[in-house]
């Protein structure tokens, strides 16, 4: 595959630098419409249409892995900032951008449920195909249209996460991803399995907090659920934009690639910002005020339009 010759590149992967993380304090800052504070435009960032699939009309199905884990208080405030920010008419309107001539996209959120099991950690990659295998097997997943939904895999407290694929399903991601984890500072990836014949989105996130002083994910904001919010946030944006990036990965076959940036520094509709940001993630990893009155964590997308991360426009 003809990537992005960053040889930092990730490709469906939020991560940053665990240094930075350790310098983070709550936050909270309201972008202006136009580009974010602090950036200037660079337009030779945009990103280009591949000729790939997207998903204008978007589902997403939540999973609280080993939910019995999980503060009650912490999947209620997720399900309900992730859904307000997914359907937010201003901030769709920076994504409908890169759908020039066509309807209003949206988003439709197909609830959560709790699955009890307990999650062995590390989880992989290679831990992702078995679990929707048996969604699909106990009918948790049916009536969903897979070719626009994505399936979200959370991560209970404590659990770390990484992109190895012993078992060889993910492991042809690249620039050297099959090495990270959430104790390096990754927060969460998406991509595609194939369970037989069925290909099936999914985007797999980790509980972002401070264990013993030392990040796990990505912990901006001391509550954790805000940090979870603004990492699915960031992949379901680039699963809508992008969502066989795994595909052409694996398949070394660019034409499968969505919107995508392959400048040094580019990447995805999520990565380029975060890069952007560097040391500073608290100029993208913003609290907004919803169309509906919810304050939802989010991450500013990268915008053609200003050539830089945008925050929410009328």
């Amino acid at each position: 595959m003809a990537a992005n010759t960053n040889p930092q590149a990730r490709h469906g992967i939020v991560k940053v630098d665990p240094a930075v993380l350790m310098t983070l304090r709550a936050h909270k800052k309201k972008p202006t419409g136009a580009i974010a504070p602090g950036f200037k435009a660079r337009k030779t960032l945009n990103m280009t249409f591949k000729g790939g699939k997207t998903i204008p009309h978007l589902s997403f199905k939540t999973f609280y892995l080993g939910s019995q884990n999980w503060p009650a208080s912490d999947m209620q405030n997720i399900d309900t900032a992730l859904s307000g920010a997914m359907s937010d008419p201003h901030l769709n309107n920076v994504m409908q951008q890169y759908y020039p001539g066509a309807a209003a996209i949206s988003t439709a959120f197909l609830g959560s449920a709790r699955l009890i099991p307990a999650v062995v950690a590390p989880f992989t990659r290679d831990s992702v195909n078995p679990i929707l295998a048996g969604l699909i097997a106990d009918g948790s997943l049916n009536g969903v249209d897979f070719d626009t939904t994505v399936i979200c895999l959370m991560l209970p407290p404590g659990v770390t996460l990484t992109t190895d694929a012993v078992g060889g399903v993910g492991k042809a991601r690249g620039d050297g991803d099959n090495l990270d984890s959430s104790l390096q500072g990754l927060g969460g990836y998406h991509g595609s399995c194939h369970i037989g014949a069925q290909r099936v989105y999914f985007a797999a996130g980790v509980y972002s907090q401070f264990i013993n002083g030392q990040p796990n994910g990505i912990p901006v904001w001391p509550d954790s659920w805000k940090n979870i919010v603004a990492t699915f946030y960031h992949e379901l944006n680039e699963v809508r934009t992008d969502p066989d990036v795994e595909d052409a990965i694996r398949g070394n076959n660019d034409a499968l690639l969505g919107w995508y940036s392959d400048a040094t520094g580019g990447g995805e509709i999520g990565d380029i910002p975060m890069s952007e940001a560097g040391a500073n993630l608290r100029s993208v990893m913003v609290e907004v005020t919803l169309g509906n009155g919810v304050i939802a964590p989010i991450q500013l997308m990268w915008s053609n339009a200003v050539g830089g991360p945008e925050g929410p426009f009328g």
